[in-house]
């Protein structure tokens, strides 16, 4: 883990129930997957979104030096600092990005249509990203 902070809020959910998304915790379960995770423990968005992704990581085996915390703090002006902020280009929280031998495979961005698990683990399916590459 880059960061010695971690995000209280993730936590794992112990009711989300890993047997209902056998898909999301097999394509999270990928070899090689490093899991970026910008979040803030005071921001409603993270609190009610990461733990049950914090789950599904846990449901599928992620070690933990596989996912890195980027704790985030909101300016007067409502924009993000923190680590990797700018690098990122993080505007939103929670944002996660999934990279493989550094190279950004997928992104979750707050305000995507579906859980931070379910998203991720349909866009690394929909682009085909094999475990063995």
């Amino acid at each position: 883990m880059s960061e010695t902070q971690r995000l209280e809020t993730m936590q794992p959910n112990p009711a989300w129930d890993a047997d209902s998304y056998p898909d999301v915790v097999d394509a999270l379960s990928r070899d090689g997957l490093v899991f970026k995770v910008w979040g803030g423990d005071w921001c409603k968005d993270c609190r009610s979104q990461l733990p049950d992704f914090g789950a599904a990581l846990a449901a599928a085996g992620v070690p933990e030096e596989n996912v890195d915390h980027y704790p985030v703090e909101k300016e007067d002006d409502g924009s993000k600092v923190g680590p990797g902020v700018d690098e990122y280009d993080i505007e939103r929280i929670p944002t996660v990005v999934v990279e493989r031998d550094g190279a950004e495979l997928v992104r979750f961005v707050e305000d995507a249509d579906a859980p931070i698990a379910v998203y991720l683990a349909e866009r690394l399916a929909a682009d085909d990203i094999e475990a063995d590459d």
